[in-house]
């Protein structure tokens, strides 16, 4: 049975306030003695020697007061907080990233604590993807590399005949499990910017067309309508062609995988101008759509729509992967989907 990580309490750190809290005593100590003697010198001055006594009685009663108050303001205001938030630090480097400062609107620190909790959700989301990504390059890993030993054992043990069948699913699964590796790599090179790029300049009605080439047997066995439009034929995009081309044809399989029976998929490509020149190409389909709780995730590692993951030709890197080869061209890529009404994928070069 798993047990979550115990954390021990952290450690608290109000002793480092005490040298702190022995300065400003010292500091207002002076100035109010100060005040004092300013006082005492007029008194005596002015009104006789009659308020000598009331010096003496209240303005020791008066600066202990004042001082008490204003150490007391110092530690709400100051002590606390960098206290707090010093706690929560030593939990951090204890390894508790559910640690969290409380908030408070009147405190000045206010902005501070909002934007250390922001990172520690930043930190515990980077820690839970980290430990997911874990978990399913295991369960990735480990179906083909079982369906190859136990093919192989059976061929040794003469359960299995050698027939070419048996070796060609042996081969399929050796060819999931490399194109698996390889997806994990490039993943991995993109998410890190030390992906090799060769930019060249082509025609992007170009690229179109091979696209629909290479999937248009795909989408007439399937009976979906695979089409693009460019509004300039002569638009041309400086860009890895290799790279991008990739990135279209996972959003292309990805939405023949969504699009049933007489349904449409659609390439658009504009150039669009702003602060600068640049072009939007569009991916629609009109398949079963994606669910507004799983838009965030849908470019995350091994992120699939079956829950049960039983289509294995598909690793769940295909999405991550483009928006990492997006963004490597200094890119944005969006989604926007309905359920039922299908899914439009905007790219922006």
């Amino acid at each position: 049975m798993h047990r979550p990580p115990h954390f021990p309490p952290p450690r608290r750190r109000g002793r480092r306030f005490v040298p702190f809290g022995f300065f400003f005593f010292s500091i207002f100590s002076i100035f109010f003695g100060g005040v004092a003697a300013i006082l005492y010198w007029a008194f005596t001055e002015y009104a006789g020697f009659r308020n000598i006594w009331l010096l003496i009685c209240a303005a020791p009663v008066a600066l202990m007061v004042l001082t008490a108050f204003t150490m007391f303001t110092m530690y709400v205001r100051f002590g606390k907080p960098l206290g707090d938030l010093f706690n929560a630090i030593d939990s951090v480097a204890e390894g508790n990233l559910s640690v969290r400062v409380s908030e408070n609107k009147s405190d000045m620190f206010s902005e501070l604590v909002k934007r250390f909790n922001k990172m520690l959700e930043e930190l515990e989301r980077a820690d839970q993807q980290r430990r997911n990504l874990t978990a399913d390059v295991a369960h990735e890993l480990r179906t083909p590399l079982h369906i190859i030993q136990g093919n192989l054992e059976g061929v040794l043990d003469g359960v299995y005949e050698a027939t070419p069948e048996h070796i060609n699913n042996t081969l399929d699964e050796t060819k999931l499990l490399a194109r698996l590796v390889d997806d994990l790599q490039v993943l991995s090179l993109a998410e890190a910017g030390a992906l090799p790029l060769h930019p060249t300049r082509f025609l992007l009605a170009d690229l179109m067309l091979d696209l629909t080439s290479s999937f248009s047997a795909q989408a007439k066995t399937q009976g979906v309508d695979l089409n693009f439009t460019l509004a300039d034929p002569n638009l041309e995009i400086t860009a890895d062609h290799d790279r991008i081309n990739q990135v279209l044809s996972n959003l292309v399989a990805n939405a023949l995988r969504y699009t049933p029976s007489g349904g449409q998929i659609s390439l658009e490509a504009e150039s669009v101008t702003g602060r600068e020149r640049s072009v939007r190409i569009r991916v629609k389909d009109t398949g079963v759509g994606i669910a507004s709780a799983d838009l965030p995730f849908i470019f995350d590692r091994f992120w699939r729509a079956e829950r049960s993951r039983t289509n294995r030709s598909n690793s769940g890197l295909g999405l991550a992967i483009s928006k990492q080869l997006v963004l490597a061209h200094k890119g944005t890529i969006e989604v926007e989907s309905e359920v039922g009404k299908g899914t439009m994928f905007v790219i922006d070069l």
